[in-house]
């Protein structure tokens, strides 16, 4: 399969690999010239969980210089650049290829359906985790899976394909039975994991061992299962709870630092907006108060404008 990794930072590079080493031809799309340079230079550098550094040829361009045509286009685009990344790939998206997001937050369906009919459009939720160690390097930790399903599922062509294709580069992917229901329970984790772990400057493990973290999760969950029961959405605060708690062993997400601390950790702008903030503004559309949740966003504000974000 001819698939292309829109938004080829950790999380795309480290799915571009893995589809690429199963046998599909992957290209890489980026905005961050010198990591499109570095790839294309001396492959892409993958650090594993023993330390031991692995390179692997790859193809990676800027949106403007793609020219081919896909068969699947994986998109990471971070929610705020993600309209403007599926811009750059109109003459690409005209060629109505399978259109696959699995960029954190709520609200990316929406700027999706701005640029790709309906039926093409597959969303996800994933728990692999990548961290950014410099232009064209990475350093992979832990294991992961995917949980996806098409927005409308009686025309998205192939499904079990996609899964399969999925599953033979080992991503674990499954199909999800409601396609808002795994949005918000991802966007509730990393509501947790990705917030309090770049405020308070740890990795998920160091946040998991602290005494009060049930405290901390509850605070910001109770709001999230408040805000889901007024708009009618499914979601289970227990549950993600569960799945917080499942990453906290160095075997699964531990050592890993989520993806708004390197942001910050990089100056970069945060998906706060589209986490914690974006629960926050719907429960005051909703007259739902989810105070916590629009504190933290403020927080995260704060530290970027502390920064020069």
């Amino acid at each position: 399969m001819k698939i292309a990794i829109a938004g080829a930072g950790a999380m795309g590079s480290r799915f571009g690999v893995k589809l690429q080493e199963a046998g599909n031809q992957v290209t890489l799309i980026d905005n961050w010239a010198d990591h499109v340079a570095a790839i294309n230079r001396d492959g892409l550098i993958v650090t594993t969980d023993d330390g031991q550094d692995h390179v692997y040829p790859m193809t990676a361009k800027a949106p403007q210089d793609v020219t081919e045509q896909f068969d699947l286009v994986i998109l990471f685009t971070k929610a705020m650049q993600m309209d403007h990344m599926l811009t750059a790939l109109s003459d690409v998206l005209a060629n109505q290829p399978a259109v696959l997001t699995l960029a954190n937050g709520i609200g990316n369906v929406e700027t999706i359906e701005r640029h790709v009919p309906k039926k093409q459009i597959v969303v996800g939720t994933t728990i692999w985790s990548s961290g950014m160690t410099g232009p064209g390097h990475i350093k992979v930790t832990g294991t992961g899976s995917i949980s996806l399903q098409a927005v409308v599922p009686a025309e998205f062509p192939d499904l079990p394909g996609l899964l399969t294709t999925l599953n033979g580069a080992g991503l674990n992917a499954s199909p999800a039975a409601n396609v808002m229901a795994a949005i918000w329970k991802k966007a509730g984790l990393n509501s947790v994991l990705n917030t309090y772990c770049t405020l308070f400057d740890c990795n998920i493990g160091e946040f998991g061992a602290l005494p009060n973290w049930r405290t901390l999760n509850d605070a910001v969950l109770n709001e999230f299962q408040a805000v889901a029961d007024a708009a009618e959405v499914d979601f289970n605060a227990q549950d993600v709870t569960a799945l917080i708690a499942a990453q906290f062993s160095p075997e699964t997400n531990g050592g890993h630092y989520p993806s708004m601390h390197q942001d910050m950790a990089n100056q970069r702008p945060t998906e706060i907006d589209f986490l914690n903030g974006y629960v926050a503004a719907l429960g005051a559309k909703l007259n739902v108060p989810a105070p916590t949740n629009a504190l933290l966003a403020q927080e995260i504000h704060a530290q970027e404008t502390l920064k020069g974000i």
